[in-house]
């Protein structure tokens, strides 16, 4: 995104909204995912080889993302007005990943795990940086997603796990969703841009 569009989407919004705030529910289900994040939340499918099953844990966690998520009406017209701000030509600064059924942050941050997936921008997903936050937040992102050996192969397993588990996405590519968000702000760090990210559900 444009560094003035971003700081005028900003000063718009901040006089019509305020983002939702953390309750002690979601503080207590943050603490819960901590004590769990290493375990494996899915058993193999038994009538879908290569396939995965959920276990409650797993919807336990995917609940707590959801409730994460702000849909307020304020929180929708902001990601609406950033929207309107991305440009439609350049594939470098853009990265999409949809899915039907599963999220992909969620599954992302179930790859990544509680401590990792808050060292990204913003909250769960969503942000709005300009520029300067870019180059400031960078090297948490990049040490969060340049995952190599045995944590990419282990990351993508779960990926996996989660859109298949719980979508029906068993094509999704694992691999971009952990670069994609990186190079996006890579991109807009070298090109002195802000950037944008949002979890839309449609």
């Amino acid at each position: 995104m444009p560094d003035q569009g971003v700081r005028d989407v900003l000063s718009a919004s901040v006089q019509n909204w305020s983002p939702a705030p953390v309750h002690r529910e979601e503080l207590g289900e943050l603490a819960w995912w901590r004590r769990k994040a290493q375990a494996s939340m899915f058993t193999t499918s038994t009538s879908s080889p290569g396939d995965w099953s959920a276990g409650e844990d797993a919807l336990r966690l995917s609940t707590f993302f959801d409730a994460c998520h702000d849909d307020s009406d304020g929180a929708e017209e902001l990601r609406d007005a950033v929207m309107d701000q991305f440009p439609p030509d350049v594939e470098e600064g853009l990265f999409v990943a949809t899915a039907r059924k599963a999220s992909p942050f969620s599954a992302l941050a179930y790859a990544l795990g509680p401590d990792a997936t808050l060292q990204l921008p913003g909250w769960f997903g969503d942000f709005l940086l300009d520029a300067g936050q870019v180059r400031t937040q960078l090297p948490a992102a990049e040490e969060t997603l340049t995952l190599t050996g045995a944590t990419r192969r282990d990351a993508i397993e779960r990926i996996h796990a989660w859109m298949t588990g719980l979508g029906d996405d068993p094509a999704h590519d694992a691999d971009e969703l952990l670069d994609g968000p990186l190079r996006v702000l890579r991109h807009a760090a070298r090109t002195g841009q802000g950037a944008a990210g949002q979890v839309r559900w449609y």
